[in-house]
């Protein structure tokens, strides 16, 4: 069964091979090769997860080798696959939403002339992220993790016609290699450290470790999480790279890449419990980033961006959970997986949207929505439900056990992480509302205007193709697009609560994982209370200011706040002043003390010796007469010396 482990990732990436390679003739059939290769692998998957079933907890780890990359004496790279409760979460998740996102992009690509590329790219990134997580030692994971890097960095730069497409793609590529440099630091400390980067001699030996050493790995390990899970302060990519086509944001900003971080954290559960201090980091950037990707995603008129604010926000709350440590890895993996069907949909149904309406991305012009999409409609609806954690629907299950396992912490930390849960709650289900209000509800703020609004930078260029450049007449989507939704529409509904039932998906996880209950000094109903108070504050706020009044066409100045939060609460003004212009700054002290200290050292040393050579030179000056005149004033000096010393 283990020789299956392979398989998982040879099917995606020889999709990517052939669509890639195969030239214009493959472009009418490109897409089905691409969404067949993808489905085989989310069959194997089916088939090794069931495998794992039928076995003991403590025998549900499979190890394939299939070759030693680099043999060499006293460093040893291997090539091999671990397959366990962990990396069989997340191949199911990466395979089964991967293949509904492919199904989705036959119909929302169908007029693109390179179709047959994107499904090449999105093949590539489905290999690059199984190897990621089924590598068995951080080297190997780390080649996965480049190659999700070099993915994303085509899928968010596809149209790179477009100015704004291109220069998103190189932003998210040089802040990941911010992250990247962490990854890399952390395993040349754990080879100098263990003498390995495999997983097994690394977390068996973490106990005869210095704590700095494992404080410095951890840190690294988080700066790594923080550029691929786009957490503070490494986030300001994302939202930029909403400019790639709306399946890659579902893709990769929704249910895999940016939860590449929270699986490097959990998988390295035993060098981050034994580096508290590096815990106590991640779970900082953790409350930051939930608070500040949900205030974010309050001031955002594009749809995408929302998502992509709300996006960094959950991301948020599973770096929160993984950093609590036993307490909190598996409620993480879970709010992942919930988060990947409710997410993953959202985007989906935010891209029938734009398919309806000449890819128009500004809210401001939508309305009235639902009685054209009633299918978008009712499958984004439920997605919403589940994201601001309606009694009942996954994202209450996973979310409120991350707001428990924060209160569980213990004393004055515990009060503050579970505090900021809430409160990001309240404004989860207040900027979540404002999407649905905006879009679905109220006029139909779309008639008697063309669509592409000059404040839309992100809007897509596939209208282009469809000649719709005029009003725009809202219509449902094909079934293409609209099954998957459905699919993802029932995850988000019965996820959450079928893996509550019995407590299943911790017992699945907590052989890997491990799992402490912590002792919160609040009950779990109190949790529950406290935030459907929340959920139902942020819902009636929302209500009172895009509910029950006309939602402008321009929006109005707002205060300091909100004006902050267009920008990204300055993320990127930040960047530039503190890294660009801090960057040229330091340039420019280095040139001058390159130019004065060391060249004046060099040159000045140089120059001391030029002249002393040169006065030296004027005694060797080739004339007889200087020499004699030299030889009788010596001879001179030494008579006069001689009498001198006899006369004393």
């Amino acid at each position: 069964m283990e020789k299956l482990i392979a398989l998982l990732i040879a099917a995606p990436l020889l999709g990517a091979a052939v669509l890639l390679l195969g030239g214009r003739r493959l472009d009418r059939v490109g897409h089905w090769i691409g969404t067949l290769l993808s489905t085989a692998s989310f069959v194997f998957g089916l088939v090794l997860f069931t495998d794992l079933l039928g076995r003991n907890a403590e025998h549900r780890t499979l190890i394939q080798h299939l070759w030693t990359w680099i043999p060499v004496e006293g460093f040893q790279a291997d090539v091999t696959f671990r397959l366990d409760q962990l990396s069989m979460t997340f191949v199911l998740l990466i395979t089964g939403v991967g293949s509904l996102i492919h199904l989705y992009s036959v119909g929302y690509m169908e007029h693109d002339e390179r179709r047959r590329r994107f499904f090449g790219y999105l093949n590539l990134f489905l290999a690059a992220m199984l190897l990621l997580v089924l590598a068995d030692n951080y080297l190997l994971l780390y080649v996965g993790w480049e190659g999700v890097g070099l993915a994303s960095y085509l899928l968010i730069g596809f149209w790179q016609h477009k100015p704004s497409a291109a220069t998103a793609a190189k932003k998210a590529f040089l802040v990941n290699r911010v992250g990247d440099m962490g990854l890399s630091i952390a395993i040349m400390l754990m080879f100098t450290t263990f003498g390995s980067f495999a997983f097994g001699p690394v977390f068996g030996h973490v106990d005869g470790a210095s704590q700095g050493k494992l404080t410095a790995i951890g840190l690294m390990l988080l700066l790594a999480a923080c550029g691929k899970s786009a957490q503070v302060p490494l986030q300001s990519w994302l939202g930029d790279a909403m400019e790639g086509p709306t399946p890659v944001s579902a893709l990769i900003h929704a249910a895999t890449m940016v939860t590449a971080g929270v699986y490097l954290i959990v998988r390295s559960a035993a060098v981050f419990d034994a580096a508290p201090d590096a815990q106590l980091a991640v779970t900082v950037v953790g409350a930051v980033t939930l608070l500040f990707g949900a205030i974010v995603g309050c001031a955002k008129d594009d749809i995408k961006k929302a998502l992509a604010g709300s996006t960094m926000s959950q991301i948020g709350y599973m770096v929160l959970a993984a950093g609590l440590g036993p307490i909190g890895y598996v409620f993480a993996i879970m709010h992942l997986v919930t988060h990947g069907f409710f997410k993953a949909g959202l985007f989906l149904g935010a891209g029938s949207v734009m398919h309806g309406m000449n890819d128009e991305v500004d809210m401001r012009r939508y309305g009235g929505l639902r009685k054209y999409m009633p299918v978008t409609f009712v499958t984004f609806g439920l997605g919403y439900l589940a994201i601001i954690g309606f009694p009942g629907l996954s994202g209450f299950f996973s979310k409120d056990k991350i707001i428990e396992a924060a209160f569980a912490k213990g004393g004055t930390e515990g009060w503050i992480l579970g505090g900021a849960a809430l409160v990001g709650a309240a404004i989860t289900a207040f900027y979540m509302t404002r999407v649905m209000l905006m879009t679905f509800f109220g006029e139909e703020r779309w008639k008697n205007q063309a669509t592409r609004s000059p404040e839309a930078p992100s809007a897509e260029p596939a209208a282009e193709h469809r000649g719709e450049t005029a009003e725009p007449h809202p219509h449902e989507s094909p079934k293409v697009m609209t099954i998957p939704m459905i699919v993802l529409a029932v995850g988000s509904v019965f996820g959450g609560g079928f893996f509550s039932i019995g407590d299943r998906f911790l017992y699945w996880l907590e052989p890997v994982t491990g799992h402490s209950e912590g002792h919160s000094p609040v009950s779990a109903g109190e949790v529950t209370a406290a935030t459907m108070v929340c959920l139902v504050i942020g819902v009636a706020v929302a209500w009172a200011q895009y509910g029950r009044k006309p939602v402008p066409a321009v929006a109005p100045r707002g205060s300091l706040l909100t004006r902050a939060a267009r920008r990204d609460l300055l993320q990127d003004d930040f960047n530039h002043v503190v890294l660009v212009r801090g960057g040229e700054h330091l340039t420019r002290s280095l040139v001058y003390l390159d130019h004065t200290l060391v060249d004046g050292v060099v040159n000045g040393t140089a120059a001391g010796f030029g002249g002393l050579s040169g006065r030296l030179r004027r005694l060797q000056n080739g004339f007889a007469r200087s020499y004699a005149v030299s030889m009788f004033g010596g001879a001179a000096l030494l008579v006069a010396a001689t009498l001198l010393m006899r006369a004393v």
